[in-house]
């Protein structure tokens, strides 16, 4: 028996303290353990990216939500300008919807500077794009800040529209949400007409029409027209889809929807539509093995990079829609039931890879490291997605692209988890979930690879930070790693979830923190292996 275990000088510490001489630079998680402070702008970007409105494993929506104000409101104090910048950066279809983005506007709207101001009224109209935005906007408004001038002034704009004909389409298609009608909006915001085409519009929203126009009054409500023509002659539904180009939001509420109403509907169906409706086309019939030339449509307009990207269809979208079709109705809001067309399942497959940005392999080594602890098998977003099965998605779309690599689950050891780039996402995502135990060290995937001699280029932690369980910090497992293994190892933290902490040493050039869920992550990934970036 000796002290030589006292006597040697330590140079790990339990991840439940901070590292001596870091402590001003550390926080501690929800968890217990303490990870560096990912500091107030990263954390923008992650709540913006990944939304407060779920409660995650370690903190309720109410308790997200709070920070997430916050640190809105910090920003905006500190730099407006930077702050409009980052909600657009998340608003065009890299967020998980338009929700947070939304919320951060009006936050940006509240502040106290007069940039705060500007910067509001300069972005207004490339966040709030549709009508749904835009009563989601006014609800948001109306319980947090009131009718000021600035707020006035944007939804008057918004009304105010040169394109009339695609105000009539907004206003027609979202004829009420979240609380708030068209003609609720009007008379709010005292919108005088600038054109006569919006004097008709504003009328009709306010009063409709007792007696329809004999004629079409103009081009720009053509729709509108049609529309009223259904509701007077809802037996000629196939005729009022054909001639008013009417969508299912404007047809099935006032017609007689039948088998050859939701064709000609199919026909015309824009991305994001078809994306959510595809159970409802296969119980209805459109959507069939015999229907070759729909199956067709449906692979031209969801195996599209551009279409994907024009309709801002976020990866996350066409997981939940993989994983609810693959179901056939058990999974998600719809009571309809539905047997999945395997020739749909493979078409999302292809069009779920399609969504991310990834380019030709690298040639460098990847170790994808996934989080499978406890905390993971929460659901981040409605119809059962958890945290972890949309890590192993995104690990598997960069490892998709690459040659080298290997994909593991980390928790309190590093376990195989059976994943490689022959598998498709749903065999992906069930290998994953199931894997789901025990609390968090990311320090045992280096531990792993220490004792493996497995050199990586670049190791990519798929997490949501909360690591606490190990008797050393990730930080300086990699510090060991690269003396002992490989000295110019790159490390990426992809943090999935709306946390203010990171596992990346601030003071490491080698090492990055990333927010999760944006489509652009794994080319991000590509360009900082090949140093790029």
């Amino acid at each position: 028996m000796n002290y030589k275990f006292f006597t040697q000088k330590k140079t790990a510490t339990p991840q439940t303290q901070p590292i001596p001489g870091r402590e001003a630079e550390m926080i501690q998680g929800r968890s217990g353990g303490f990870m560096f402070d990912a500091g107030l702008w990263k954390m923008l970007r992650r709540c913006l990216l990944v939304g407060t409105a779920k409660s995650t494993y370690y903190a309720g929506k109410h308790e997200l939500t709070e920070d997430f104000v916050e640190v809105v409101r910090q920003a905006s104090a500190e730099n407006p300008g930077r702050v409009a910048e980052e909600i657009l950066y998340a608003s065009d279809g890299r967020a998980i919807n338009n929700s947070a983005p939304i919320l951060a506007l009006v936050l940006l709207s509240m502040g106290e500077a007069p940039e705060a101001k500007t910067a509001f009224c300069e972005i207004f109209p490339e966040v709030v794009r549709t009508g749904s935005h835009f009563y989601e906007w006014l609800n948001y408004t109306k319980s947090m800040r009131g009718f000021g001038k600035v707020v006035r002034e944007a939804g008057k704009n918004w009304f105010a529209k040169e394109d009339v004909k695609g105000l009539a389409y907004q206003l027609l298609k979202y004829q009420q949400r979240h609380g708030f009608s068209n003609r609720d909006a009007l008379r709010l915001f005292h919108v005088k007409p600038m054109t006569e085409d919006h004097q008709r519009l504003f009328e009709w929203v306010v009063k409709g029409w007792e007696a329809l126009p004999e004629e079409i009054p103009s081009a720009a409500l053509a729709q509108i027209w049609w529309y009223e023509w259904l509701k007077r002659n809802p037996e000629k539904t196939n005729e009022a889809i054909i001639q008013g180009r009417l969508t299912h939001e404007m047809a099935a509420p006032v017609g007689k929807m039948d088998l050859s109403a939701w064709q000609l509907l199919f026909n015309e169906m824009p991305i994001g539509a078809l994306l959510r409706n595809l159970g409802s086309l296969t119980e209805i019939g459109v959507l069939a093995r015999n229907e070759r030339a729909n199956l067709k449509r449906v692979e031209a307009v969801l195996n599209n990079k551009e279409h994907l990207q024009k309709g801002r269809i976020h990866p996350i979208d066409v997981l939940k829609a993989l994983k609810t079709y693959q179901s056939g109705g058990t999974l998600g809001r719809s009571k309809k039931t539905w047997n999945p067309v395997d020739e749909i399942v493979e078409i999302l497959e292809k069009s779920l890879a399609l969504s991310f940005d990834v380019v030709q392999p690298t040639g460098k080594v990847f170790m994808h490291a996934v989080d499978v602890s406890g905390s993971m098998g929460c659901p981040i977003v409605d119809m059962g997605l958890t945290c972890c099965e949309v890590a192993a998605t995104m690990a598997l779309v960069t490892a998709k692209a690459e040659k080298n690599y290997m994909i593991r689950g980390f928790a309190t050891d590093f376990r195989d988890l059976g994943i490689t780039a022959n598998d498709s996402f749903r065999s992906a995502v069930r290998k994953a979930s199931n894997q789901n135990f025990g609390g968090t060290d990311a320090s045992v995937a280096y531990d792993w690879m220490i004792k493996n001699k497995f050199k990586a280029d670049i190791v990519c932690f798929w997490t949501d930070s909360e690591s606490w369980a190990g008797y050393k910090h990730p930080s300086q497992a990699l510090a060991e790693y690269r003396q002992k293994v490989n000295p110019n190892t790159k490390a990426v933290y992809i943090t999935l979830t709306p946390y203010r902490i990171t596992l990346v040493d601030p003071k490491d050039p080698l090492s990055w923190d990333l927010g999760g869920f944006d489509p652009g992550i794994p080319r991000i990934i590509q360009m900082l292996a090949i140093g790029e970036l």
